[in-house]
């Protein structure tokens, strides 16, 4: 409950990047120290992370960033694809299921992260593409040595997998990943030239060959193979587009996050009800029961009405008003509450944080969900394809409901957080439905209990999972633990610290003219800089 054992953060004067691997860590700064800027060093970070990071990212995946360029503005790039035009709920109920499946060729959306990379570098990129690519595609051919816990993450999906995933259309995830029945282990070196060959037709081609030319044939192709949906007009069709984010005002300090599709709106939602909730000055322990309070509330109103931007029949202004905030807050009592959407009015996972000298900052995240999304590798390219369409509703009345070209509602979430209109820095905690949750504690830790980025990441966490269930690390204060028990909070303790998501923090100090660098125990990562 106090700050006075703080972890140290890490510091650099030039630049620096904060991710879940080291190796890719050391890549984004390497770039910088070449002539390239923060959205280069992402951009190199995030294409290194498919190869020595597959484990929750990959080429066939989709990607968000968020920007804050030397000029103080503030840019987001949504780089989600959409479902395939010849996908409805009729075609996935005709094959027997009443849910989305979770693997196989139905929940294939189209991959959006090459087209991410591709934007990102043409709008803001000081370096040639192709040698901002050059890193992965020399990991992917030359080989990396794995770190402990990526290698275990690898050995339990196998694990899974070789019973979950049965036909012949698994075959080729297991030719890449399970080579010999058997995934490779803490320190030993993996390689995959396929992924190598296609990255650098990806770089020399600007992405052009993975959406209109031999690669959108392949997947296509392959999809279409085993009786999936997707089809090279789908993928000739994909653009990232730019958007403009969300932002909520708390202490001074203004929150963005991505708009919808993505959940970003729950965490915004969250910090609002919560800024409108009195504080027992006598009870430190109060301000979490009223966190996960207004979590659950928040949650309930983006399941209800988060979807494609396109397709929501609720406005985001209207979810994130203060007048909405403070309804949903008078709801919100002393005692743990099951929670229910509230009525505005109607209208696997990695994360990176990127610096430089010059006043550049990306905030970036980028998915196949689900570990390696959904099992379906495309032969000889190492394109592990998503399974983003796993969140669509086959309720047809509901806001996120599947339908021919539209994007699904997307767990993944990059945040930036600014100070007077200048840059304060980017932060991002992956893990599935986790990502809002750790957003809220990561950004309280921060302001209201002044903890530098690797404590505030560092900190044990809660997750709320439905009705009045939370699970807390087994570190978590056994006193705080027993008052919200006391609330009526279903608590668990638990050793998985997956549950907990991983969180990347870079913040601009400019007190001190420096840059203050978090990466999260919970994964391999670090903060490298120089």
């Amino acid at each position: 409950m106090n700050n006075e054992k703080q972890a140290s953060a890490t510091y650099a004067k030039n630049a620096m990047v904060a991710t879940s691997q080291p190796l890719a860590a050391q890549i984004g700064v390497d770039i910088m120290k070449q002539g390239g800027n923060a959205i280069d060093a992402a951009i190199a970070t995030a294409a290194s992370l498919c190869v020595v990071e597959p484990t929750t990212t990959g080429i066939g995946g989709d990607a968000y960033a968020i920007v804050w360029t030397k000029d103080d503005q503030i840019h987001a790039l949504n780089g989600s694809g959409k479902a395939p035009k010849n996908l409805t709920i009729e075609e996935v109920k005709k094959r027997g299921y009443e849910s989305m499946p979770k693997y196989g060729v139905l929940p294939i959306t189209v991959p959006g992260a090459p087209s991410a990379w591709v934007e990102l570098s043409k709008r803001f990129g000081n370096l040639p593409f192709e040698t901002v690519m050059q890193p992965a595609i020399d990991l992917a051919k030359h080989g990396f040595t794995l770190t402990p816990g990526i290698a275990a993450s690898w050995k339990k999906a196998y694990e899974t997998y070789k019973n979950a995933w049965q036909g012949e259309a698994f075959t080729p995830w297991f030719d890449l990943f399970a080579r010999g029945k058997k995934t490779p282990n803490s320190g030993e070196t993996w390689s995959a030239p396929e992924m190598a060959k296609t990255l650098s037709s990806i770089a020399k081609t600007r992405g052009e060959s993975f959406y209109n030319g031999e690669l959108a044939e392949k997947i296509a192709n392959y999809v279409q193979k085993h009786d999936g949906f997707l089809t090279k007009e789908d993928l000739r069709d994909h653009k990232a587009h730019w958007v403009k984010p969300l932002k909520a005002h708390y202490k001074g300090y203004d929150v963005w996050e991505m708009p919808p599709n993505t959940q970003g709106l729950i965490a915004l939602e969250a910090l609002n009800i919560f800024k409108h909730l009195p504080m027992d000055p006598k009870n430190p322990f109060d301000r979490f029961h009223k966190q996960i309070e207004a979590m659950k509330a928040a949650f309930a109103d983006g399941l209800e009405y988060i979807a494609d931007n396109d397709h929501m029949k609720v406005a985001s202004a209207d979810l994130l008003s203060d007048a909405y905030a403070k309804i949903r807050s008078r709801a919100i009592t002393d005692e743990a509450h099951e929670p229910k959407p509230g009525s505005p009015r109607q209208g696997g996972t990695i994360y990176l944080a990127s610096a430089d000298s010059e006043g550049n900052m990306v905030s970036f995240i980028q998915s196949n969900y689900m570990g390696f999304g959904s099992g379906i590798v495309i032969p000889d390219t190492g394109i592990a394809m998503q399974n983003r369409g796993h969140n669509f509703s086959l309720d047809k009345d509901h806001a996120n409901a599947l339908a021919p070209g539209k994007r699904s509602f997307h767990t993944i979430i990059p945040g930036f957080l600014s100070k007077n209109q200048k840059a304060v820095g980017p932060f991002g905690v992956m893990g599935g439905f986790m990502q809002p949750q750790g957003h809220l504690q990561v950004l309280l830790n921060t302001i209201d209990s002044g903890m530098n980025p690797q404590a505030a990441l560092d900190a044990p966490r809660w997750m709320w999972q439905n009705g009045k269930r939370v699970l807390v690390e087994e570190h978590m204060d056994e006193e705080l633990v027993n008052r919200l028990k006391a609330k009526g909070h279903d608590i668990h303790y638990t050793k998985t610290v997956e549950h907990f998501g991983r969180g990347q923090i870079v913040w601009k100090n400019r007190e001190k003219n420096r840059l203050e660098g978090g990466s999260d125990k919970r994964a391999d990562g670090i903060v490298a800089g120089f």
